[in-house]
């Protein structure tokens, strides 16, 4: 079974269209890197797939099942783009709060919210208020409560936002351990040099559209690097 599927996915709003005739697949134990310019739809098929949009046309499968069923969800973690915190909460009671929903209680519960702390950086800070931290010290929770439990399917939307060259190296280490104890991946990023060492396949979005899908070595043509790539096939709109 597919960790998810879109099959001939439109998503309209009233001004636009967001998404047309979009069809993707992720394999078990994939790891992809979503890609495409401001507007492309990226965060829309997001929300698509984690059950809080509905499409116009076309369906979309999560783990073999309707995207807004809570056995769809189960075994998933994710990190929004926009991070939006409950600011009075401490960092560790915002982690507990999670991992009980994830299904985790007592030793369980607390020995894998110290593990997830240790492992981003924030052991020192669970005591403070989620509203007193940093951007990056904000992600990096952020990050906790998505690894938290060990999903077997991580989807992150703009992962490395307010990320730091330090943060931004350990957010690569966190993704790649997650891929090798077996978790499917989904990034969505604007960094594509973050994908590229992260992702074994690459989808491009533009328009709405995927442009361009398969390896980075199937992408690119001799001598460029994924960058180059990328804005090729954005501008021809995925012609050769």
């Amino acid at each position: 079974m597919p960790a998810f599927t879109f099959d001939n996915v439109t998503k309209r709003y009233e001004a636009r269209t967001a998404l047309a005739g979009v069809s993707l697949e992720l394999s078990r134990g994939t790891a992809l890197g979503l890609l495409g310019p401001n507007g492309a739809g990226k965060t829309t098929a997001l929300r698509l797939l984690l059950g809080f949009a509905r499409p116009s046309e076309g369906s979309v499968r999560l783990q073999g099942a309707d995207p807004a069923s809570p056995r769809a969800r189960l075994g998933v973690g994710y990190l929004p783009e926009q991070l939006e915190l409950p600011g009075r909460m401490t960092s560790r009671g915002f982690l507990l709060l999670h991992g009980r929903l994830a299904g985790l209680l007592g030793s369980d519960l607390e020995r894998e919210v110290d593990a997830v702390s240790e492992l981003t950086g924030i052991a020192e800070r669970q005591q403070d208020r989620l509203a007193d931290l940093s951007k990056g010290l904000a992600q990096r929770v952020g990050f906790a409560q998505a690894l938290l439990a060990h999903p077997r399917l991580l989807l992150l939307d703009e992962p490395t936002s307010g990320l730091d060259p330090i943060g931004m190296r350990d957010a690569r280490d966190w993704i790649v351990g997650a891929r090798e104890r077996g978790c499917t991946v989904l990034v969505s990023s604007h960094v594509l040099s973050e994908v590229e060492r992260t992702c074994d396949r690459v989808a491009i979005l533009h328009e709405g559209r995927v442009v361009a899908a398969g390896t980075v070595e199937e992408l690119v043509r001799d001598g460029e690097q994924l960058e180059d790539a990328f804005v090729r096939l954005v501008r021809g709109g995925g012609r050769e």
